[in-house]
């Protein structure tokens, strides 16, 4: 990787030469995660092979999982591969670029200095709260946001002493305390006017930020603590209990197990296998090696719960030979995105559960159409990537015979029978969604080490240091969103969206129509649970008023939830596919509308034919 040489926010993935003092660090982390696995499996053991659970082991995760992914931010930061938009700040001439860095990267310092004293103060007033099953207080845990936050500041100090002249760091500091001046003074204004303020900080002052090349998760957190800072009465200090909350969900813990099951896949070779197998049988045809991609993640879709956990186990298994066969980074990263959004549907799917009890929906009805809406919208990509690869050239690549695809299929069947045996250790209560993935990890560890050619210990280390940082880089993305999911929540945008949406003239198509248009929004600035928490409540007792099918209407909002996700240039899971992905936003930009096209139209297909979403029930 490149040297940094002028600021933080350089080429993607420049770091600073070595130093002694991050080499603990990445060792810390590295053992959290290898604990965090061992433990989750331990669970599973100790639960369904001798019915003895061990009631600690979901703390002691918890706990682990916070601080991994604190210092995996920390990480992340010092190998500067926390996701930012480089559009625009790209465009401008050199000195006005260094310029405009230097004020993202003092943004980014303010927003930490801003978060430290809430942060011990929180982990104070945690003291005399007791972990149910460990017995000891909860500072030990929330203490974790605190210690991030001290060492990405570090971070950011050193890159700043080292790498920016003085006189343009005087001048970007100068530059962003005139900014807070300004918001001060306007501050009694914008207090008076709650959906001001809202749209004012949380909307104008996150896609400037976004436009100056400030990391996502920054942008978000500075957003919100402006808007509380100068836009309410409420203290900055909130944010860090909203981004414990956002952090803390058990759920996300097979965010980095997949992670590190993505990476085993690709270093071990079972990957390869798989890909060779779905190359060998469509890869001669038109737009094959897509197929293959969207096929893999209808396969491996919903069994973590999470479209991070989707795309962190199929991309580092599929990229790598995808681009050897010449597929570009960009339309990957494109597919990816989208490909997880299409197959958050198919069951078992946290979201849906969710939903399901919130709503007061049937969850088996949920997973029974989820096949069938998921099918609908891969279509729809299918035929998007078909498009794209009308002028492929294929003259020259065969379907190999028969005979040697049956040899590729027994040489990748170890490989094959992962993902059903992690559908079906779900399925049959073996193991929860979290706990699957590490079976997962250490069954592909197993036959990789027999039969594929194994992993050296030291590729091992570099892997799980990658896991905590890349974990870390996006686990500070869903805090902040946490934080602004909250902010929305309480400026009352919500209620009064609600008693508009309940008179809205045209009926159930009107209300339909607003739902997408409202979901895709929402989908931009939140992960699936928050949106589905904050609004479903409200929004389906009056669908049912309408007469729209609960079913129908589930499908619909969570379909346009992910369009939303995966909507640039705000939508978080956008950023999170080409941080998994390794692509530029800039360039997965203009490769992903088609995609969200088609997925527009397929919503739009599942919301007027609602045959669609109860045929299978």
């Amino acid at each position: 990787m490149p040297v940094l040489e002028d600021g933080i926010f350089p080429a993607e993935g420049a770091i600073l030469p070595k130093s002694g003092w991050i080499v603990p660090l990445e060792v810390f982390a590295a053992v959290l995660i290898a604990g965090i696995v061992l433990l989750l499996f331990g669970g599973v053991v100790s639960r369904y092979v001798f019915s003895s659970p061990i009631g600690w082991i979901d703390e002691t995760v918890s706990m682990a999982f916070i601080w991994v992914g604190m210092i995996g931010a920390a990480i992340a930061m010092y190998r500067h591969e926390h996701l930012r938009l480089a559009t625009f700040v790209d465009m401008l001439p050199p000195r006005k670029r260094d310029f405009v860095n230097a004020v993202g990267l003092v943004c980014v310092a303010a927003f930490l200095i801003a978060l430290i004293p809430p942060a011990i103060e929180h982990a104070k007033q945690e003291w005399v709260i007791e972990m149910q099953t460990l017995h000891i207080p909860n500072t030990f845990r929330v203490s974790a946001i605190a210690a991030g936050a001290l060492l990405m500041l570090a971070v950011v100090l050193m890159h700043a002493v080292r790498t920016v002249p003085k006189a343009r760091l005087a001048a970007a500091v100068g530059v962003v305390g005139a900014a807070a001046l300004v918001f001060l003074l306007v501050s009694p204004s914008l207090s008076q006017f709650k959906v001001g303020g809202l749209v004012f900080f949380l909307a104008g002052l996150v896609a400037l930020l976004l436009a100056a090349g400030v990391p996502i998760a920054f942008c978000f957190g500075l957003g919100v603590m402006a808007y509380l800072a100068f836009g309410t009465t409420v203290p900055v200090g909130v944010v860090v209990g909203r981004m414990d909350e956002g952090m803390s969900n058990l759920v996300l813990v097979s965010v980095p197990v997949f992670v590190l099951l993505g990476c085993i896949l690709d270093a071990t070779g079972m990957g390869k296998v798989i890909v060779d197998v779905l190359a060998a049988l469509i890869g001669h045809i038109k737009a094959g090696m897509s197929y293959v991609l969207l096929g893999s993640l209808f396969i491996v879709s919903g069994i973590s719960g999470s479209k991070v956990s989707d795309m962190a186990t199929v991309a580092p298994a599929l990229f790598p030979e995808m681009t050897r066969r010449g597929n570009k980074r960009p339309e990957m990263v494109a597919l990816l995105g989208t490909g997880a959004a299409m197959a958050d549907t198919v069951p078992p799917s946290i979201v849906l559960i969710v939903l399901g009890s919130v709503a007061g929906v049937s969850i088996a009805g949920l997973f029974q159409s989820g096949f069938v809406i998921a099918m609908v919208l891969l279509l729809t990509l299918v035929a998007v990537a078909r498009w794209k690869a009308r002028n492929e050239q294929t003259d020259g690549t065969k379907r190999p015979p028969w005979k040697a695809i049956g040899r590729l299929t027994v040489i990748a069947a170890p490989a094959l029978a992962l993902p059903f045996l992690i559908r079906s250790a779900v399925g049959e209560g073996v193991a929860t969604a979290t706990e699957v993935s590490t079976i997962a990890v250490l069954y592909a560890l197993i036959v990789g080490h027999v039969l594929y050619g194994g992993i050296r210990p030291r590729k091992l280390y570099g892997m799980l240091v990658e896991t905590a940082a890349l974990s870390g880089a996006i686990l500070m993305i869903l805090g902040t969103a946490s934080a602004m999911a909250w902010s929305i929540t309480q400026s009352g945008v919500v209620h009064a969206m609600s008693q508009f949406l309940a008179t809205l003239p045209g009926g159930a198509i009107a209300f339909m129509a607003a739902s997408i248009v409202i979901f895709v929004v929402l989908g931009c600035l939140l992960e699936g649970l928050p949106a589905v928490l904050l609004l479903a409540p409200i929004m389906f007792p009056i669908a049912k008023r309408l007469g729209i099918h609960d079913i129908q209407y589930a499908m619909v909002i969570v379909s346009s939830m992910n369009i939303g996700l995966m909507l640039p240039p705000v939508g978080v899971g956008f950023y999170v596919a080409c941080r998994i992905g390794e692509g530029r936003p800039e360039e997965v930009m203009r490769a992903i509308w088609p995609y969200m096209a088609a997925l527009l139209v397929g919503v739009i297909v599942i919301a007027t034919v609602p045959t669609l979403s109860t045929i299978a029930l």
